[in-house]
């Protein structure tokens, strides 16, 4: 990873932490996130101002399935991650919403024969950091008892993990398609944001259909225009810019799975901002957790 790619990425790690804090104050229904998804797309918008006329239809038609398929994952992602915020602390969920994927991505990249872009430093970070994930539910470390994980939170932080993983590897295969097309021409930080916007616009599609055929997500959609759309604001801009600059940095890093590592710096910060803004319980076993957490991460960043 350059210093460029490294910047970046600490940024929007405190940028995410941030808007996760946000959201899982206001309580988030998949509605919520529909309406920030919106949001987002509409402040992405002014990049095609900078494109010709034309630039949609010069996109290859296999990165528009590319950002279908990552569109459906990001979706899912916001459906399962309001879930689990709504039942679950934040200092609990976060942490496996965020390490969870490294993990994935790394059994994936191994998994299409790309183990030798994988070191053994990492793959020791990678186990390290599910040894870290299993702490971080736990209130103490006697007694260890199967409900600790066998819940709604657990599973929804999983299901949310899967999804960041899958549309994270998704992301670094339709831009590296893009700036690698000849007949796309533009620069790899106007490439990204317009990628941005595109699946923004996608992922909106996805959460609008989940949302239509559910009357109370239809109920709850009307109310948040009505009377918190500022909240859906404030959250959008929190999430397609920290996802943005995450973009622009696959343009200076050679393997996905440093800037899906690297980018969970968030980690400590969010599960830190769990406990002291929203007042959740400090169990020894959670803070332990997130420190072996960052202690795995650490190890793949600089394998």
């Amino acid at each position: 990873m350059t210093l460029i790619a490294i910047s970046l990425v600490i940024l929007s790690a405190a940028i995410h932490a941030l808007w996760n804090v946000f959201s899982k104050s206001k309580k988030p229904t998949s509605s919520f996130f529909l309406l920030a998804s919106l949001f987002g797309t509409a402040l992405l918008a002014p990049i095609l101002l900078l494109h010709n006329s034309t630039v949609l239809s010069d996109i290859p038609s296999q990165v528009w399935v590319f950002l279908v398929i990552a569109g459906f994952f990001m979706s899912l992602y916001y459906v399962s991650l309001a879930r689990a915020y709504r039942v679950g602390d934040l200092s609990v969920a976060y942490p496996i919403v965020r390490a969870l994927p490294v993990v994935i991505v790394l059994i994936v990249v191994v998994y299409l024969g790309r183990a030798d872009q994988i070191t053994y430093q990492s793959v020791v970070g990678g186990l390290i950091v599910v040894l870290g994930c299993f702490m971080i539910p736990l209130k103490g470390f006697k007694g260890f008892r199967l409900n600790n994980y066998w819940n709604l939170t657990c599973a929804m932080a999983l299901i949310a993990a899967i999804s960041t993983a899958g549309y994270s590897m998704v992301d670094n295969e339709a831009l590296r398609y893009l700036r690698s097309d000849g007949q796309f021409d533009s620069d790899n930080i106007s490439v990204a944001i317009l990628y941005a916007l595109l699946e923004a616009f996608i992922t909106s599609a996805w959460m609008a259909l989940y949302v239509l055929i559910r009357r109370q997500s239809r109920v709850e959609f009307m109310q948040l225009i009505r009377f918190n759309k500022s909240h859906a604001i404030v959250a959008a801009i929190g999430i397609h810019l920290s996802y943005t600059l995450v973009l622009i940095a696959f343009a200076f890093a050679d393997n996905v799975s440093y800037i899906v590592t690297f980018h969970r710096l968030s980690i400590p910060l969010g599960a830190a901002l769990g406990i002291l803004i929203l007042k959740e319980k400090p169990y020894p076993a959670k803070i332990i957790g997130v420190l072996v957490v960052l202690i795995g991460l650490v190890c793949v960043a600089l394998g």
